[in-house]
């Protein structure tokens, strides 16, 4: 079964419906507690990273985490949901999970002049992605092919310290990480809920990996 992590971020119910459209059993929960009978975990949100780190360190959903990955539990993480993962935001100056070595850093803070005059920010809409090495053999992707559109909303951008770890990339001024895997992890900067029968897909995949993929 599927735990949401729900801490007071936005679109939590949105995966909910996602997951509903899909017949994929899950369950969504506020303290760690609720969630002993998951074996995999999805960690999703929209919002501040500074409030969604307080709200993890008051519910215990941090060491949780923690825990998780330690124990190679899957764990996908979506929009914020896959930024927080990492060591350090800008947003706010914070620090996050550390659960992966790594940054997230606004669009301004990457770009160059040429693309900080002509594109907005956030990033927001429809974009395709390019697959990076081995990824169509990765579990997550299956069935999804290369180049497929899907829904992005975010001004910033995750900047792992392995980019090997990159599955999957966008171009919107820069090279923008789409998707990541780090041993039971995986996180995506799209929203899969909102991208159509692709992101279906992928959600439908996640729910059908091996407990123990790596």
């Amino acid at each position: 079964m599927i735990g949401i992590i729900d801490y007071n971020a936005g679109n939590i119910r949105s995966v909910a419906h996602a997951l509903d459209a899909i017949g994929a059993a899950f369950q969504t929960a506020k303290t760690p507690k609720e969630l002993n009978t998951c074996d995999r975990f999805i960690f999703p949100g929209v919002g501040d990273a500074a409030y969604a780190m307080k709200q993890l360190r008051s519910t215990g959903f941090d060491s949780f985490l923690k825990d998780k990955t330690s124990a190679g539990v899957p764990i996908l993480g979506i929009c914020l949901g896959s930024q927080i993962i990492f060591d350090y935001s800008e947003e706010g100056n914070t620090q996050c999970l550390g659960l992966v070595s790594g940054s997230i850093r606004h669009f301004s803070s990457v770009w160059d002049s040429a693309a900080l005059s002509s594109l907005k920010i956030p990033h927001m809409g429809w974009n395709d992605i390019s697959f990076r090495h081995s990824t169509q053999s990765d579990p997550l992707f299956a069935q999804v092919p290369d180049h497929t559109d899907f829904y992005f909303v975010h001004s910033y951008l995750i900047c792992p310290e392995n980019e090997d770890i990159i599955l999957a990339a966008a171009n919107y001024g820069c090279i923008v990480p789409a998707a990541i895997r780090s041993g039971s992890i995986w996180a995506l900067q799209f929203h899969p809920e909102k991208s159509g029968s692709a992101g279906l897909q992928i959600l439908r995949n996640f729910a059908a990996m091996e407990t123990n993929p790596c």
